[in-house]
């Protein structure tokens, strides 16, 4: 990963902040139309029948992953700057309290939307998430906004719990993998944007790269994380001699399919950018691919957040 530093050309150009706001608007209101009118698109073809309120439930869940992001990424992104020699006391403006707005209102959404609302196991999953992203932003609001770690740890563990009720194979199993892959991808995708959001501010191209060289270093370890624990997830789900198959003629599949070419994708963006990290003199200058590294995890959120709005296969 690298910073674009911009040229004396790009510098004459005024960069409003209502510009950035209005491109904003524009990649999340992109965005929200995958898990809006993914289930559909998914199941067409394939003889499931999408549920009535998948759209909005996966476009809720995808609300509640992105605020996990920011919220998880800023934690992150300082404690790499501590680690940064001479680092700068530049910080960007914290955006977890807005961040922890989000994600109440999706959980406590979804614990509506769930069957038989806030009485069922999985609407009182919600309101425990509901209530963690509450107690988080107001950490956030402290002198100690690192006390966010523990109910950001609580919004996950009820995520695990939700995503595998007690009724399927071994549960405890289920919700173990998917604890270490969220956390992962939190870390992966949040950490990123607030890394960029960091480096906006510095002027000094040592202390820059520095700090790009500890991200790209955790994120090759996330990276690995998140790719075993889907990859076992997906296998538990879809057994191996089926797997193929139901790749192909279910929506859980095929969306499964886009994920891992849009993962693939970043991943290989993410190496170009290490590669010119490493070899370019002045690494904050080299032209780099991280925007689009960070658009592309937003569609790994996206196709995340659909994924879990979908019918499970059935095993064979």
């Amino acid at each position: 990963m690298a910073l674009i530093r911009p040229t004396e050309a790009t510098e004459s150009i005024p960069r409003t902040g209502l510009g950035r706001a209005v491109a904003l608007l524009v990649l999340m209101g992109l965005a929200a139309l995958i898990p809006l009118l993914g289930p559909s698109v998914a199941a067409h073809g394939t003889g499931e029948a999408a549920a009535a309120d998948s759209g909005v439930v996966a476009l809720l869940r995808t609300l509640l992953f992105a605020a996990l992001c920011v919220q998880v990424g800023e934690l992150f992104a300082a404690g790499l700057t501590r680690w940064v020699p001479a680092a700068p006391p530049d910080r960007p403006v914290g955006w977890a309290p807005y961040a922890a707005v989000v994600g109440f209102s999706a959980a406590a959404t979804a614990g509506e939307l769930a069957p038989h609302g806030h009485g069922s196991r999985g609407g009182v999953l919600a309101l425990l998430e509901a209530i963690a992203f509450a107690v988080a932003g107001l950490c956030a609001l402290t002198r100690r906004p690192n006390r966010q770690a523990w109910p950001l740890a609580a919004v996950v563990l009820a995520e695990a719990l939700r995503a595998h009720p007690p009724t399927e194979s071994t549960p405890l199993v289920g919700s173990g993998l998917t604890v270490v892959h969220l956390t992962c991808s939190a870390l992966w995708a949040g950490g990123l944007l607030s890394v960029l959001r960091t480096l906006r501010g510095w002027d000094d191209s040592s202390a820059g790269a520095a700090l790009l060289g500890l991200y790209a270093r955790v994120a090759a370890v996330l990276f690995a994380g998140v790719t075993a624990t889907g990859l076992c997830s997906s296998l538990r789900r879809m057994p191996s001699e089926t797997v193929f198959d139901q790749l192909a003629t279910t929506a859980y599949g095929r969306v499964l399919v886009a994920k891992v070419l849009v993962v693939g994708a970043v991943a290989l963006l993410a190496l170009r950018a290490r590669k010119r990290l490493r070899g370019a003199p002045d690494p904050l200058a080299a032209c780099s691919p991280a925007r689009v590294e960070l658009v592309a995890l937003g569609v790994v959120v996206a196709v995340s957040g659909l994924l879990t709005a979908l019918p499970l296969p059935i095993k064979g």
